[in-house]
């Protein structure tokens, strides 16, 4: 191993915004569960699933309905 390395002519990353970032989720236990048991029947990472439908549904668009027990 060098001991220096010249970064002088590096380039930086043009995927660099693309990368994914950590953040921290309470998310309901029953969420949970639907995403580890769809985990187990398609071999895909839970979290992976999790950011993929979010992410399907922040490219479509779609927009949470709720409604207000009174």
């Amino acid at each position: 191993m060098n001991k220096e390395y010249d970064f002088s002519k590096s380039v930086k990353n043009p995927y660099a915004k693309q990368l994914k970032k950590q953040v921290t989720l309470r998310l309901n236990t029953d969420a949970i569960a639907y995403f580890k048991a769809m985990s187990k029947e398609t071999g895909i990472p839970y979290q992976n699933l999790i950011n993929l439908y979010l992410m399907e549904c922040a490219m479509s668009g779609k927009k949470l309905r709720l409604k207000w027990a009174s």
